[in-house]
């Protein structure tokens, strides 16, 4: 991949699910945990590693790395600072798929067409019916621009809005972007 080195996954799943009424990495749907799922999801698509944010709710993830951020409560923008500072640190990947645990709707084909698409690009995104949505591709040179901005609930969105080389990829026909705000079909 011209991105240079291995594409890590990153889940954030470190939120107290204030609207929803819990955090939402444990949540069961379909016999599976949210957070197994992205996993899943991330390691087929060809992701390596695939590191997890935790923080509200803290428990073992097979399959992946657990990053416990104890800055949860100051929101995602926290997470996602703490995941791209741990791979920063510990791997050489040469990008990063970031998604949020909350996305049932999420494929492995989702995935790898925002893998694949113009690996050269410094960032992808999945979109929606031409909606802005997860997973984003982000490549490492861009990665201490997000950590500088990601700050509560605002993520990498201003770093993707002032550029015009984001690369939308239209992933609408193989997953849903509607994120789990509250409680539906769901056990715990």
């Amino acid at each position: 991949m011209a991105t240079g080195g291995p594409v890590a996954g990153l889940v954030l799943a470190a939120g107290a699910g204030t609207r929803y009424g819990q955090p939402k990495a444990p949540v069961v749907v379909e016999g599976e945990r949210l957070v197994d799922r992205a996993v899943r999801v991330l390691t087929a698509a060809g992701c390596e590693p695939v590191l997890v944010v935790l923080g509200a709710w803290v428990g073992r993830v097979d399959g992946a790395d657990v990053f416990v951020n104890d800055a949860w409560p100051e929101g995602m923008g926290s997470s996602l600072r703490a995941g791209l500072a741990h791979l920063r640190d510990t791997t050489d990947s040469g990008s990063v798929v970031v998604t949020l645990v909350d996305l049932p709707g999420l494929t492995e084909q989702a995935v790898r067409r925002v893998l694949d698409a113009q690996p050269e690009a410094p960032v992808a995104q999945a979109a929606y019916e031409g909606e802005r949505g997860h997973p984003v591709r982000l490549a490492r040179a861009l990665w201490d621009d997000v950590i500088a901005v990601a700050r509560g609930d605002e993520g990498a969105r201003a770093v993707l809005r002032a550029r015009d080389d984001v690369v939308m990829v239209e992933v609408g026909d193989v997953a849903t972007g509607r994120d789990m705000d509250v409680p539906e079909g769901t056990t715990d």
